[in-house]
């Protein structure tokens, strides 16, 4: 009595979990396949408007204020402007995708303050590495609360501008 009660129960579990792998769940609300926004370059970074967000020991890293939007895509998108102790600097246009963590260069700044687009054009992880840490810093501390955007531009911007605590760690 007792082995055919554990068979029956044994074949409901089996039938349950198979049942359970089977099943396709509907695609959620938020999982609809997503559109990149039109790129749509900025002026070139002004001197005053440049906030610094990430300093190396040979590096600064700095976000120009003026750049910093939210495009219709959920993409935050901004001007990255790298300095070196020696002085030289190089200007990118980039963007984060909090959803994903990951990062897109759109295009180069030249120093005439044109742009030139870069010449791949997807979306890649950020890296957490010493040598790349500026994309992982805008994520974590300035621009995204976990895999959400965090707040509105302005708030953003008083992050970048130290007047506000950091968002959470990941």
């Amino acid at each position: 009595m007792k082995s055919s009660r554990f068979s029956v129960i044994r074949c409901a579990l089996l039938a349950a979990v198979f049942g359970a792998a089977l099943q396709v769940p509907a695609q959620a609300e938020d999982e609809k396949e997503w559109t990149e926004a039109a790129l749509q370059l900025p002026a070139a970074p002004a001197a005053d408007a440049l906030l610094t967000f990430h300093q190396t020991g040979t590096i600064q890293f700095q976000i120009d204020a003026n750049s910093l939007s939210i495009a219709a895509d959920g993409t935050i998108r901004y001007t990255l402007v790298a300095t070196s102790s020696a002085g030289a600097r190089n200007v990118s246009y980039e963007g984060l995708r909090c959803s994903t963590y990951e990062k897109k260069l759109f295009a180069f700044g030249r120093p005439d303050g044109s742009w030139s687009n870069a010449r791949r054009a997807d979306w890649t992880r950020i890296s957490q590495t010493d040598a790349n840490k500026q994309h992982h810093v805008l994520y974590t501390e300035y621009l995204c609360d976990g895999n959400t955007i965090a707040g509105k531009v302005p708030e953003m911007i008083q992050r970048l501008k130290g007047q506000r605590y950091p968002q959470k760690k990941i």
